[in-house]
């Protein structure tokens, strides 16, 4: 039996600055770094022979000194386990410039590393090849055959796109993907199947759920060619998103009371809720309430306030005055939606009333 890592974008040395606040972001980053180095600790731990990495090491071409840094440590500190580096469209140029005896890495030609009975073929997309690649790739079928590339699924000819067809019929038991960055997996044809071992760490709310890596074992028993996968769970935190309904509370407070009932999330993970519905109560500090309230519950919380205030003409039939005629013109306005109609009434009411306008 042997054993195989195989993960992918791990983008080391992203800024993070445009998800998060400025204070976690540096911490992130290094959090990025450590989640790495325990994959492969863990994989150590149980005699891998390999480190599968299917592209988008580095967020850039260039990578800073110290993710590069880090990343040569990791590989050093194991000589014993090869990482077979592909590169992905992320970390193209410059990715790795320290020759390394156990760092393996590709070209735009196909390139095999054999372990017993296992080959390991892997080959990185260019304009040139992008039409070509997968009809040239040639494996032995008496072999346990792992393709690693980095792209998705796709019906169409372009850069990192990936017909499946083209691989049918070629003895692939394991295509190891990188590109997308949750994991999913599908079939190739009756002896092979693709996954996607989706990112270490997730880096904000558009990565939402529990992220890691897939361990990979040869058994002669398995009906799908003798690869095994299994995917580890292994991210330090996690983000969730929650949606939470606020049509039935009376005012923040009732409000905030209702979203702390509903949300259910580790204190170490990074929380949104998404707050929706109509309310009869302004609305306007609930996102900052709301956000005072249970920030101690999470590591970081955001609050998106995307409720509508209810406004009825009723509330204004006898209201003679400016404001009255303000509100009435609005809701007899067809042309708006209802948030629109809503935003259009709170700050005209801010404005009639001399308070202070948010941009």
């Amino acid at each position: 039996m042997l054993l195989f890592l195989h993960c992918a974008d791990v983008h080391l040395g992203a800024k993070m600055t445009a998800k998060l606040p400025k204070e976690l972001a540096s911490e992130r980053q290094a959090e990025l770094r450590a989640s790495f180095a325990r994959m492969v600790d863990y994989g150590a731990s149980l005699g891998v022979k390999a480190v599968l990495i299917a592209g988008d090491m580095f967020d850039s071409d260039r990578p800073l000194k110290n993710d590069k840094g880090y990343f040569y440590g990791v590989v050093k500190k194991y000589p014993n386990i090869d990482f077979l580096y592909l590169r992905g469209n992320h970390d193209q140029e410059q990715s790795y410039e320290e020759s390394l005896p156990n760092l393996k890495t590709f070209s735009e030609k196909w390139q095999r590393y054999s372990y017993g009975n296992v080959d390991i073929w892997g080959a990185e997309f260019t304009q040139e090849n992008c039409l070509s690649l997968l009809d040239s790739l040639q494996t032995d079928k008496d072999k346990k055959n792992v393709v690693l590339l980095h792209g998705q699924p796709s019906n169409g000819v372009g850069r990192y796109e990936i017909n499946l067809k083209k691989l049918q019929g070629k003895q692939v038991d394991y295509l190891a993907l990188g590109h997308l960055h949750s994991y999913a997996e599908g079939r190739i044809d009756e002896r092979g199947r693709y996954a996607f071992s989706g990112c270490l760490e997730g880096r904000g709310f558009d990565e939402l759920g529990e992220k890691g890596f897939i361990l990979l074992e040869t058994d002669e028993t398995s009906p799908y060619g003798g690869i095994n996968s299994r995917f580890i769970p292994h991210s330090s935190r996690i983000f969730q998103e929650f949606t939470v309904d606020i049509s039935d509370t009376a005012d923040i407070f009732s409000a905030c009371a209702k979203v702390k009932e509903q949300v259910r999330a580790s204190q170490r993970d990074f929380c949104r809720v998404r707050l929706t519905g109509k309310i009869k109560y302004d609305g306007e500090t609930l996102k900052y309430d709301l956000e005072k309230y249970l920030s101690p519950s999470f590591y970081y919380l955001s609050v998106k306030n995307e409720t509508v205030r209810s406004f009825r003409q009723g509330d204004f039939s006898g209201d003679l005055s400016l404001k009255g005629e303000f509100v009435r013109g609005v809701l007899q306005d067809g042309s708006l939606t209802e948030r629109e109609k809503s935003q259009i009434i709170s700050i005209g009411l801010k404005a009639l009333a001399g308070e202070k306008i948010d941009e």
